[in-house]
């Protein structure tokens, strides 16, 4: 049999299919080993590098993780529901709350890898909070751990000016994080966007982030807004794609 038969899909994606619908039906549960190349290269009668596509599609698309020396594994972790709209209601900072508390459930999230420090805006940040480039922002850095699983990188840019001497520039910002910081100061966001697109990880974003070879990251540039028009912060964040699920619930 061909590596393509006729005008149908290659056989790489036809034995992909197989794999996940055998996924689905309960034959290969989670931490379960799959078909190696050999297996596959046997049942299918194909090619080394056709065997590794199939399992490449299944990596790529977040349902199995390569493990070195031991094989392709079906994935353990269960992806984050992130409501991007829900999450970012004042209700919930303005009470105290984080914006991760309604998505993570009982799940354990560790924020590791902080940094915060004073810096100045080039001109790509510079443009999104609307001042020169050169004025000083506080720039806080960080990255998400879900169930031991790292999910999201994000860094925060916001104007000195506004921040200087606040729990802004802690390392912990306190209940609410920093939007309740930023309303205490007289400067509370009223109104979100975000920007969404996907591309492939950078080599030091890939390793932060524990990616298997082939999977791209979902960028997310949130700017955060006040009454008066004003951007108060430029939260640029880089999630793990196959480790989410994009949900956006509004009325029409």
């Amino acid at each position: 049999m061909g590596e393509r038969d006729g005008g149908r899909r290659p056989k790489y994606q036809r034995i992909a299919d197989e794999l996940k619908a055998a996924i689905r039906a309960g034959e290969y549960g989670p931490g379960d080993r799959l078909p190696g190349e050999n297996d596959l290269m046997a049942a299918h009668g194909v090619a080394r590098m056709t065997a590794r596509q199939a399992l490449g599609v299944l990596q790529s698309e977040g349902i199995a993780e390569a493990r070195k020396g031991a094989g392709v594994f079906v994935r353990e972790f269960r992806p984050l529901r992130r409501r991007g709209i829900q999450r970012l209601a004042r209700d919930e900072w303005g009470g105290g709350r984080s914006v991760w508390a309604a998505e993570v459930e009982d799940r354990e999230l560790v924020v590791d890898g902080v940094e915060v420090r004073r810096g100045e805006a080039d001109e790509r940040i510079a443009g999104a909070l609307g001042v020169e480039p050169g004025t000083p922002v506080c720039v806080r850095g960080r990255r998400f751990v879900l169930d031991g699983k790292p999910v999201l990188l994000a860094v925060s840019y916001l104007p000195y000016e506004i921040v200087e001497g606040s729990a802004v520039t802690e390392q912990d910002t306190g209940p609410g994080g920093v939007y309740a910081r930023l309303a205490e100061l007289g400067y509370a966001p009223v109104r979100f966007r975000e920007e969404i697109r996907c591309r492939m990880p950078s080599a030091g974003e890939a390793e932060r982030l524990a990616l298997s070879m082939g999977t791209p990251v979902v960028l997310i540039v949130r700017s955060a807004i006040t009454v008066e028009g004003r951007v108060v912060e430029v939260n640029e964040m880089i999630l793990d794609s196959a480790s989410y699920v994009l949900e956006y619930d509004f009325e029409a």
